[in-house]
């Protein structure tokens, strides 16, 4: 008795842990386990589970919770909620007597002495039980808790903190697991399930049952009451798992915020990230990717990813990261992954050739077969249709994406020049450009979308780059990256309709009715397609492929990523206009013409100094135009032919072939080119062509080629080795050639080798 007053003596005077807590502390310490990702606007459009150890939902307000539950609640946990002032002196006398008479009563904790123990570490029941101490504690915090708080504050607060089942905590948790909706839409079966697990959070299913079918009985006095289907509800209710670790239409860019707490929220005590992200729009994307995606299943395809970004401020307002459920790899971002651009690097190579006045958008470069030397062998690239289209303009080879002028280009600006070009506009490659080679021009580095969507924003904003911004309103601090002058005439270049005609057509799926500058691209062995493209305000970026790796069956830039690209162009500018960007200063606009007719009189962008009114090839150099696109041999002047005697000009000797197994055996022909007249040639003894110029399908061993003269002298040898066996046919496509291809480089374990092409849009 002493020990009881003492103990009773020391729970009055000491201040209880949860008497200097209100009811809105409380609130606000709250710290559910997920995480929620807000638009630009405060709508909620990612949760993510961040704490493994419990599962808590948000804080519920009383008035969100269904009435049925409070209803149940109260009958079946302490009747007199309502009428007591923290402790319910009838049912511990009651408790008392039959505790005294060793008969088994209802507890006599109230609502209120359960909340104090879930506020209080100190009061809360250890393995045994609590302790004589801890219930007087109790009393007392809860009689605290009545004087301060309201009753509907302190079911509320009950009804978020009390422990339910297993991990989960709060009505919001089990409602969302266990039911699969929001507290306020709980119906009496379901009330009278969550009621019973609060007695007895892990008890089995045929317990949680009884006791459910008790307070079903209380709720509903005098109504027969189906218990055995409350049994079966209540074990399917329990083994349900509804309550996803994340759900939501960014689930990527909310693994991404919250990792690396940028942008910090507002109140670290609130798990919620603010974000640039437009709600509207990012459902529209993810829309647009997976209906895309799905016409486009019976050609191996089933990943894609979008990036939007405001061009002024470098704000995300859309990020894709996959195709979620039609991908077998929905948890990779393909915003972030590295990829093989294609031709999307091109516009870049073009714009800096054309800042260091090396080109201009008029100037001829030569779409004709090519072996350029370099350290590692010849390097050969190709079209994809192994077509050349002869002279053409810089703006046809850049808006037709053809390849070996490109090539020609990166030679006259070098690859590691190049290669700085491109860390400046945000593409953080990770070899040096002599790794890369000539190929770089092709796109054979690896990008992730939003680097290569951002550096095509540079292309927008006048060559000034930004990083991207994930918080509104962050300060923007742009940075020159590439000549404005460079950058308009290229992006000037990306919107004309009739320079990619040759190649899409003058009405594709890239053209729109108001002004916009695009570019597609495609990697090795149709692995990756992209569309990247700005208007006036927006740049938006699109890849497709397969997160695996695995090549797509005949996709196109035009058929693959530019539909999605066009769709989300055409809803950001439903409303809003999009103009062409007026020209810096040092640009002028002049009328050019071309000699041999070879392109149309237009009017042509040029820097102050560079234009001039006719471009043509003079007479000595050689009439690719008629050559090439006609198939006939090359024609020379006359003079050159009977100065020099017959030689071969290419492959030179020494080269080393690599064969791929994955191109088509057709495809792998090499080309062997001369100077001279009535020219014959053999390989190994044998006669297999005549002419300047003659194509030979590689064949494994080591191999002599000669150069015969008109009289049947040999003028000139080469050597030469061809490497790799097992050549396997690919399978055929029915679509039509992909002209904007990027030819793939085959290697011999990184020694002398002849770099064979496969070329992809």
């Amino acid at each position: 008795m002493r020990q009881i007053l003492t103990l009773l003596l020391i729970a009055a005077c000491a201040q209880p842990a949860c008497a200097n807590s209100t009811f809105d502390q409380i609130k606000r310490d709250f710290r559910p386990s997920d995480t929620l990702l807000l638009d630009r606007d405060g709508e909620i459009i990612q949760r993510l589970r961040s704490n493994a150890s419990v599962r808590r939902g948000q804080w519920v307000a009383l008035a969100d919770i269904s009435p049925a539950l409070r209803t149940a609640l109260v009958l079946s946990e302490d009747k007199r909620f309502y009428e007591h002032s923290g402790v319910d002196w009838r049912a511990v006398s009651s408790a008392a007597w039959g505790n005294l008479w060793n008969t088994r009563t209802r507890g006599a904790s109230t609502l209120s002495m359960q909340l104090a123990g879930l506020l209080d570490a100190d009061l809360r029941a250890g393995a045994r039980g609590r302790s004589l101490s801890q219930k007087i504690g109790q009393t007392v915090s809860a009689q605290v808790l009545e004087a301060r708080w309201r009753k509907d504050q302190i079911l509320e607060a009950y009804l978020n903190l009390v422990p339910f089942r297993g991990e989960l905590v709060g009505i919001d948790a089990l409602s969302r697991t266990l039911f699969g909706k929001a507290a306020h839409g709980l119906d009496e079966r379901e009330a009278a399930v969550a009621s019973a697990l609060v007695r007895a959070p892990n008890a089995q299913a045929a317990q949680v049952a009884q006791r459910a079918c008790g307070v079903m009985k209380l709720m509903r006095p005098g109504v027969k009451i189906d218990c055995d289907g409350l049994d079966l509800f209540a074990t399917g209710a329990l083994q349900r798992r509804a309550f996803e670790a994340s759900e939501g239409i960014a689930p990527h860019l909310a693994r991404r915020l919250f990792m690396q707490g940028q942008p910090p929220p507002p109140n670290p005590n609130k798990q919620t990230i603010h974000s640039t992200l437009r709600a509207p729009l990012q459902r529209f994307a993810v829309q647009t990717l997976q209906q895309q995606l799905r016409e486009l299943r019976g050609r191996h395809i089933e990943d894609g990813a979008v990036v939007v970004l405001d061009n002024a401020s470098g704000e995300v307002l859309a990020w894709v990261g996959s195709s979620g459920g039609l991908s077998a790899a929905a948890e990779v971002d393909g915003v972030l992954a590295l990829r093989q651009p294609g031709s999307t690097l091109k516009p870049f190579l073009y714009a800096q050739a054309i800042a260091e006045r090396r080109i201009t958008a008029a100037s001829l470069l030569e779409d004709s077969a090519a072996q350029i030397q370099t350290a590692g062998g010849l390097y050969i690239p190709q079209n994809y249709d192994r077509r050349f289209k002869g002279l053409v303009s810089s703006r046809t080879a850049l808006g037709a994406s053809l390849n070996v002028p490109a090539v020609r280009t990166l030679v006259m600006v070098s690859p590691d020049a190049f290669h700085r070009q491109l860390r400046a506009v945000g593409l953080p490659l990770k070899e040096s450009g002599d790794y890369y080679g000539y190929s770089l021009a092709l796109g054979s580095a690896e990008v992730s979308l939003l680097s290569l969507a951002n550096a095509y924003r540079t292309l927008a904003n006048g060559g000034r780059f930004s990083e991207v911004q994930f918080g509104v309103g962050a300060a923007v601090r742009p940075l020159p990256a590439l000549d404005p002058r460079a950058a308009f005439i290229t992006a000037d270049i990306l919107a004309d309709p009739l320079a990619r005609a040759r190649t899409f057509g003058t009405d594709s799926i890239l053209a729109t009715r108001f002004w916009t500058a695009v570019k597609t691209g495609t990697s090795k062995d149709m692995r990756d397609n992209w569309a990247l493209g700005f208007s006036q305000r927006y740049t938006v970026g699109v890849w497709v492929g397969n997160a695996s790796g695995a090549p797509m069956w005949d996709v196109s830039g035009a058929s693959g990523a530019a539909p999605v690209w066009a769709a989300l162009m055409k809803q950001l500018h439903q409303t809003e206009p999009s103009r062409a960007p007026l020209p810096p200063p040092g640009v002028l606009q002049s009328r050019v013409e071309f000699g041999n007719q070879l392109e149309a009189a237009r009017s042509e962008w040029f820097i102050r100094g560079t234009e001039q009114p006719v471009f043509a090839m003079d007479s000595g150099a050689v009439n690719t135009r008629s050559a090439s696109a006609k198939g006939l041999k090359s024609i020379k002047n006359t003079a050159l032919q009977t100065a020099a005697p017959p030689r071969i000009t290419a492959p030179a000797s020494g080269t080393i072939i690599a064969l791929d197994p994955d191109i088509p055996p057709a495809h792998q022909r090499l080309a062997f080119s001369a100077e001279g007249q009535s020219l014959r040639w053999r390989m190994d003894g044998r006669e297999f062509g005549r002419g300047n110029t003659v194509q030979w399908l590689p064949w494994p061993g080591r191999h002599a080629v000669q150069l015969l003269d008109a009289s049947g002298k040999v003028a000139d040898e080469i050597r030469l080795e061809v490497r790799g066996a097992g050549v396997r046919q690919m399978q055929k496509t029915s679509g039509a050639a992909l002209p904007d291809a990027q030819d793939a480089l085959l290697s011999s374990s990184g020694r002398t080798s002849v770099q064979s092409q496969k070329s992809q849009r």
